[in-house]
């Protein structure tokens, strides 16, 4: 028997594919990976939109526009500066707003509410004696600026000695002057005089020569305009002229140069004291003398010219280098003249700094000054002179203008500056000095005295302001 027939036949195993062992459709774990893959693609492409494509983009620039308070010149040519630079920069469009300080007044207090409030300029034009009460409201230079306008090496010394504060920069200016002697060469001919005067003591001697009078010892022309101040163009800068050649500290009349600040008082009223005076409080204002042909000698900045020749086209006369000390006067300043010059700045409440500065950066390169010059010269004598030493020569064939850069090396500021109309803390300190020499002249009152009382008003002029750029 065949053993296999004692064996129960195994029941056949029915073969069923794999796929379908499962519900008909796609397996879970298929469309588990599928999701994740799509998600971490997603992901991926977010993280590239987002993150990766901004990073190394170019960014689109903002669309700025910087106010810009201007003050004095004519806003043509600022403009054609600040289009160039828009320009170069799409991005930034500069509104030039000119101020009237002179018809608005209060021009200092007017601009610190307008910063304070949020309505102020981006950028202000500002007077080189109002640095310490405008400090708070300015944004120092960074030292790219400083680096690029080159205000370390190439502008003349006195512009670090009033704007830098604590190491940093407050303003860079785009233009300078300084106080310079001009002489009616028509009157030196006529009285046979042929070397204008170098020294103080040269033009007290030839201002004596040339001044007539008339029988009751009235002056029909003057040699001089010194010794009083009210009629006097500039009488503040000409006496702070004379103190700081002599020595005395502006700030500090009281110290231990009261007796230079006392002598120069005492030499400046003795032009206009005694017999032999020169000059009085009924002669016409000074300018308008030298312009009339009655004055032989007037003390002024360079832009006086452009009244001056409105006043008498044909008037004949030179500019030079102020007077100065003789050589054996031991003094460090004893050959300075003052400088007065304005100054833009950028306001400490600007939204836009980093483009107020780069505008500042433009409008202080050399290139900006000689086109300001370039413009402003088509409709005047003379456009705005340079700031900068470097570019002193480029004025060299202007004898006219030439002596106002010349001693730039040689300025020094003052606190005492005229014409600035800031109703504020100039004016104010200008007041007690005219209040010293009117003591001295009217009151018979001594130097010494006058200087006491000078001193005792700077003093509180600047406790009022404090001293932020000592």
């Amino acid at each position: 028997m065949d053993e296999n027939t004692n064996q129960v036949a195994a029941s056949p195993q029915e073969y069923i594919p794999e796929e379908e062992s499962a519900e008909s459709g796609f397996p879970i774990k298929k469309i588990l990976s599928l999701v994740i893959g799509l998600i971490v693609v997603l992901g991926i492409i977010a993280v590239v939109v987002f993150f990766v494509i901004p990073r190394f983009s170019p960014k689109k620039s903002e669309n700025v526009t910087l106010t810009y308070w201007s003050i004095w010149e004519d806003s043509n040519a600022l403009e054609q500066v600040a289009s160039e630079f828009t320009r170069i920069n799409p991005n930034i469009k500069v509104t030039i707003e000119k101020q009237d300080i002179k018809a608005s007044g209060k021009h200092v207090e007017r601009l610190a509410t307008r910063i304070n409030n949020g309505t102020g300029p981006d950028i202000f034009r500002y007077h080189n004696s109002w640095v310490t009460e405008l400090l708070t409201y300015m944004l120092p230079l960074p030292q790219e600026v400083v680096k690029a306008t080159e205000l370390d090496s190439k502008f003349y010394p006195v512009v670090a000695k009033d704007l830098k504060v604590n190491g940093a920069y407050y303003g860079v200016p785009i233009h300078f002057d300084t106080l310079a002697l001009f002489v009616n060469t028509e009157i030196f001919k006529n009285n046979g005089v042929s070397t204008y005067p170098s020294t103080w003591f040269d033009l007290t001697s030839v201002s004596k020569q040339l001044t007539v009078k008339d029988a009751d010892n009235k002056i029909l022309t003057s040699g001089i305009a010194l010794g009083t101040y009210d009629n006097i163009a500039h009488a503040s800068d000409i006496i702070s002229l004379l103190m700081i050649q002599n020595g005395a500290d502006l700030k500090d009349l009281s110290g231990k140069t009261k007796g230079s600040a006392a002598d120069t008082l005492d030499f400046y009223t003795s032009f206009a004291k005694g017999e032999g005076k020169v000059w009085d409080d009924t002669i016409e204002n000074s300018k308008l003398a030298f312009a009339n042909g009655s004055l032989a000698m007037y003390i002024g900045y360079s832009w006086d010219i452009f009244e001056i020749r409105a006043l008498s086209p044909n008037l004949s006369f030179a500019t030079l280098p102020v007077p100065h000390l003789p050589l054996d006067q031991k003094v460090p300043y004893r050959s300075s003249t003052v400088a007065s010059y304005w100054v833009e700045g950028v306001s400490s409440k600007t939204t836009h700094p980093k483009e107020a500065f780069e505008f500042l950066k433009f409008l202080a390169s050399k290139e900006s000054m000689e086109k300001l010059y370039a413009e402003q010269a088509k409709t005047r004598l003379f456009g705005e002179l340079y700031p900068r030493s470097d570019m002193a020569k480029l004025l060299s064939d202007n004898t006219i203008i030439y002596p106002f850069v010349e001693q730039g090396e040689n300025a020094q500021s003052t606190i005492f500056s005229s014409d600035t109309f800031d109703e504020a803390m100039t004016d104010g300190l200008n007041a007690y000095l005219g209040n010293a020499v009117r003591a001295i002249i009217n009151d018979n009152s001594s130097p010494e005295s006058a200087v006491e009382t000078l001193s005792a008003g700077v003093k509180q002029i600047y406790s009022r302001y404090g001293s932020q750029t000592e």
